[in-house]
């Protein structure tokens, strides 16, 4: 955990200051010492994650920036997704130390249904574990391809609804950040999928030179020297070498849009 980052967010809300405190590659607004919002690169946008979920529409989100907010704040839905924003991208932002600036501002839009006081972020940000243990630690969320494996070695695996979506949407191109976007998920949920099924020898541990090819940098440098690269296109899934009877069959897609729909009708 960053402790500079940890020991700014419980001075603010000691001293119960309104502002935003820009950290790393994202930034955290404060109402009164309590955290209202929080956004990192590195996590989706509270906008696409509550469009998805079909808790409001992009015209709507633009209308609550612009001061008319209406009755989306009477939405528990929005407040459930806005928490869920805030510990997403504290998670990935309190993994890393960053230089940190507050600048004083007014209240963010979402603060009358927003209001989560630093102490309880950083406890929650404890409870989840240590972000750099195992063989996806937090850093590698945009940096690594995700990549599932050829061959399966278990013959019976149970799947949650999550764990099948981010298995179909793995084709060694998508980093977890990536992936999460695409699905309109929590960064830190499939970080949390993409670790169990790496555990369940469904996808491939990240290696040195997968982590080079999913770098930015190196992607970048790379791009200047070839010149641009083609769209990402989903590759088809290999055939698997196994038993026809314990073979694993395609996703189906109407498959997949029920559960979701299920998932979303018990949030």
């Amino acid at each position: 955990m960053s402790g500079e980052l940890e020991a700014e967010l419980q001075r603010l809300e000691s001293e119960r200051l309104t502002g935003v405190l820009r950290a790393g590659d994202g930034a955290f607004h404060l109402t009164e010492g309590t955290i209202t919002s929080a956004d990192c690169r590195r996590t989706i946008a509270l906008d696409r994650l509550a469009v998805e979920a079909g808790v409001l529409t992009a015209e709507d989100w633009r209308k609550a920036e612009t001061g008319d907010a209406g009755a989306l704040l009477t939405r528990p839905r929005l407040e459930t997704l806005a928490v869920l924003s805030v510990y997403d991208a504290a998670y990935f932002l309190l993994s890393s130390s960053s230089k940190l600036e507050f600048r004083p501002a007014p209240p963010h839009w979402l603060a009358p249904v927003c209001h989560i006081p630093p102490h309880a972020l950083v406890r929650e940000f404890a409870r989840r574990g240590d972000p750099q243990s195992g063989p996806w630690p937090a850093e590698l969320v945009d940096r690594a391809p995700v990549v599932p494996v050829r061959r399966i070695r278990r013959k019976r695996l149970a799947l949650t609804g999550g764990q099948t979506e981010v298995l179909a949407a793995a084709d060694g191109r998508r980093n977890v950040a990536t992936i999460a976007r695409d699905l309109g998920r929590t960064t830190y949920g499939c970080l949390v999928a993409v670790r169990d099924l790496t555990a369940a020898g469904l996808i491939e541990p990240p290696s040195p030179m997968s982590i080079a090819a999913g770098d930015p940098v190196v992607e970048s440098v790379a791009s200047v020297a070839t010149g641009p690269t083609p769209p990402l296109r989903r590759r088809q899934r290999p055939v698997l070498s196994v038993p026809a009877a314990d073979r694993w069959q395609p996703v189906d897609p109407d498959v997949l849009v029920r559960v979701r729909a299920a998932l979303e009708g018990l949030a």
